[in-house]
């Protein structure tokens, strides 16, 4: 019989589900006390990393973590606890005029995981990733000792921890800078492309804009292959929007969120269901360029507006798979990673491309490096596995890498994460299933 101690626990793709014990504190001492009596334990968010990432014998659940320090409006530097999340950042900041520099596709993860992580956004190529703009974070490590970390307190903690996937303890707290802003809303451009040369061209003629992001539907093949929408972004001014948006350009109207209320049957997401939406989403604009000014969360969260979306793939969950190939081979392997989808049948509903900047060589656990980026959303199924490994075998072909907050199935290598392991209690069962693999 199992203790009773123990709960179902999973991460934002359903897959895998596990049965584990998790725990929730807000007591320095008392997460003292539960590190000190566990061994195998990892930190988890808010769970919306996509894999098993933040799974383990034991799980230190930072929900409870979840105050504001200090918030120095006049040089726009934040400290909070680490289980703070995004979008409670973004209540406190945007109305201030400051938005984070750097956000992941969602809003609702905590300032903790985007350390651990290392999160990117739609402006890598110019501003980079999250621990750019980290000074300094309190870390509880594998000697249960609180420690401040920044680039000259305890440098080679700090860089370990960065996109080090929680293997050097629990991150407490966090201080970090964010960027000015006039208003809440973003000067949007549209633009179609009809296959892999015109996107990758669009994404050339694109990179003084900060913000770029195309939606690629995997479904095509030959000369449509690629197909797919830009979507380029840059923070409006105030004197640039329409006048009725002028009044409070830094508060937004509040919305209603829908929500998905159970999980649909497992005929429904199908190729010709997936084949559908892919048509409708590239047609529903009918001009090949619109601009516009959208909210920022209209473009940043898309998805945030539909409240567990991921209910949509089934009981039986999804993965996201998401890999960076090098610049110079960026349109090669692309271009044999989507004839690979489109030839499985596995079509992706959701498949995001990005252009990467030049990799911050201290940060050396983070994902990114220069080059372009794919993140594909793939419902569980027999085949999948199968698929998973041939796109692995097509990313080390062209010397790309895996992201670890999306991973759940690939035989990654973890290179640069075997040193944080030895010695230290804090592992998850991805870091164990790749080794494994290894």
């Amino acid at each position: 019989m199992k203790p009773n101690f123990t709960q179902k626990v999973t991460n934002w793709g359903n897959f895998p589900v596990v049965e584990k014990e998790m725990k929730s504190e807000d007591s320095i001492r008392k997460i003292k006390e539960f590190v000190q009596n566990h061994n195998e334990i990892i930190a988890r968010g808010n769970g919306r990393c996509y894999g098993d990432a933040s799974l383990s014998e034991h799980i230190f659940s930072t929900k409870r973590l979840n105050k504001f320090i200090s918030f120095d409006r006049l040089n726009g530097v934040i400290e909070c606890e680490s289980g703070v999340l995004l979008s409670e950042v973004l209540e406190v900041c945007v109305p201030q005029g400051y938005f984070l520099y750097v956000t992941p596709g969602t809003k609702f993860i905590s300032v903790g995981g985007a350390i651990a992580s290392d999160v990117h956004g739609k402006n890598h190529h110019l501003e980079g990733c999250f621990s750019k703009y980290v000074l300094e974070f309190s870390l509880l490590n594998e000697k249960n000792e609180v420690m401040t970390c920044s680039r000259t307190q305890n440098s080679e903690k700090f860089w370990a921890t960065i996109g080090g996937m929680g293997l050097t303890g629990i991150i407490l707290s966090a201080k970090f800078k964010l960027k000015n802003i006039e208003t809440a809303y973003i000067r949007q451009e549209s633009i179609k492309a009809n296959n892999l040369d015109e996107i990758f061209q669009l994404f050339d003629e694109s990179e003084s804009w900060t913000y770029n992001v195309a939606w690629i539907d995997c479904q095509q093949k030959g000369k449509n292959l690629g197909k797919s929408i830009l979507m380029r972004g840059e923070h409006a001014f105030r004197h640039e929007l329409p006048k009725k948006l002028q009044q409070n350009p830094l508060r937004l109207k509040k919305k209603i969120n829908p929500s998905v209320p159970f999980y649909f049957p497992g005929f429904v997401l199908n190729k010709w269901s997936v084949k559908l939406f892919n048509w409708l989403y590239f047609n529903k604009k009918r001009k090949k360029e619109v601009k516009d000014y959208v909210d920022y969360e209209s473009f940043f969260y898309p998805l945030d507006v539909v409240n567990d979306w991921n209910k949509i793939y089934g009981k039986e969950g999804f993965i996201q798979y998401q890999m960076v190939i090098p610049k110079e081979n960026g349109k090669e392997g692309m271009r044999k990673i989507l004839e690979t989808i489109a030839k499985s049948g596995n079509g992706s509903f959701l498949a995001v491309l990005k252009l990467f900047g030049k990799n911050n060589p201290e940060a050396y656990n983070s994902f990114p490096m220069e080059g372009y980026t794919l993140a594909l959303d793939f419902k569980v199924n027999k085949n999948l596995k199968n698929l998973v490994e041939k796109l692995d075998a097509i990313v080390e072909e062209f010397g790309g890498r895996i992201y670890l907050t999306k991973d759940s199935m690939s035989k990654s290598s973890l290179t640069n994460y075997l040193q944080n392991v030895q010695n230290s209690k804090f592992v998850s069962l991805q870091h164990k299933r790749i080794i494994n693999n290894n």
